[in-house]
């Protein structure tokens, strides 16, 4: 299978990348802001079926035509993303064009591919697979409540409305296409609580205290255990759709700390501080000019649709184990 991954310089896209390799029969392609653009030098595969990064903005669709017609790619997963939640709260035209309008142009250039008629694939053109978010839920349901994929939309961070105008555009674009919701996410090849938490807890004062927002709820999970989902549901063929797709298990960030420093054997306690306490803390520290997203206070997502689609989903100290061995394995 050809596939191209998009923001491929990200975490989640050297996870992707490393799990669709494995078996050698796929043929990748990776594409980021920095990478050589389709015709300044010819496209070759080398011996792990891979290429050199090209160049794609998704937010430009004579960028995205030029690519997908040069590749002919059969998936397309979108790691390209605007993350920086706070940021986003002060940045919404460009967080609109990478988040909403970039995937939509993707999903538009997959249906258009798909009826070309140097098209040889399935009906509806390239396959895509696009991340989104718990954000998109508001988080307001009482924490006793799981979200189900279906329930309604109240997104509260320009992070999140946007995300959701993404998921938007690309439901009618006419494509195949599966969004997978996902958050709390940390992996190898980038920064992430996990790394933040371990660093904090080995730098922690000699009264060894940590504190830690302890009202928001949610499923740590880690890239390679959302990269496994991806390719379960690829090459299982589930039906196309929208999926909660998150590590089994629901906990708080303190929790997550403490279960962090138990299995790295750092001897910090945990302190739980409200959400509040940590807009406060955060504005101190940049200026009160500085906003700070609302963070969902739910975020515990249901995973029985994919669950039921036979999708395996390990859970999310599982998952913290076997990043914390291979983390260490790395360092040493």
């Amino acid at each position: 299978m050809k596939i191209l991954i998009t923001g491929a310089r990200g975490m989640l896209a050297q996870a992707v990348r490393k799990k669709f390799a494995e078996d050698g029969q796929n043929e990748i392609v990776l594409t980021d802001l920095s990478g050589r653009k389709v015709g300044e030098e010819e496209i070759s595969s080398n011996g792990n079926s891979e290429v050199d990064s090209l160049f794609l903005d998704i937010t430009d669709t004579e960028s995205i035509k030029n690519v997908f017609n040069e590749v002919q790619p059969e998936l397309v997963i979108n790691c390209a993303a605007y993350t920086a939640v706070d940021k986003a709260e002060t940045q919404e035209e460009l967080v609109y064009k990478i988040n909403a309008e970039g995937p939509g142009n993707l999903a538009r250039a997959c249906a258009a591919l798909g009826k070309s008629e140097d098209w040889n694939g399935m009906e509806g053109g390239p396959i895509l697979v696009h991340i989104s978010t718990d954000y998109v839920f508001g988080g307001s349901k009482p924490i006793t409540e799981e979200y189900l994929e279906d329930d309604e939309k109240k997104p509260e961070t320009v992070y999140g409305k946007m995300k959701l105008a993404g998921e938007e555009q690309i439901a009618i674009s006419g494509c195949n296409y599966y969004i997978f919701r996902t958050a709390w996410l940390y992996g190898h090849g980038g920064k992430n609580f996990v790394e933040t938490m371990l660093t904090v807890g080995h730098s922690a004062s000699s009264e060894g205290i940590v504190k830690v927002v302890d009202d928001q709820h949610g499923s740590p999970t880690y890239t390679e255990d959302l990269t496994s989902i991806i390719y379960q549901a690829v090459t299982k063929h589930i039906p196309f759709g929208i999926y909660n797709a998150t590590d089994l298990g629901f906990t708080t960030w303190a929790e997550f700390t403490e279960k962090i420093y138990e299995l790295s054997g750092i001897n910090c306690r945990v302190i739980g501080i409200s959400s509040a306490e940590y807009e406060a803390q955060a504005k101190a520290k940049a200026g009160e000019d500085y906003k700070v997203a609302k963070r969902p206070l739910n975020s515990k997502m249901s995973k029985q649709k994919l669950l039921d689609a036979g999708i395996e989903i390990p859970t999310w100290e599982d998952g913290l184990k076997r990043y914390l061995e291979i983390d260490n394995q790395a360092k040493n």
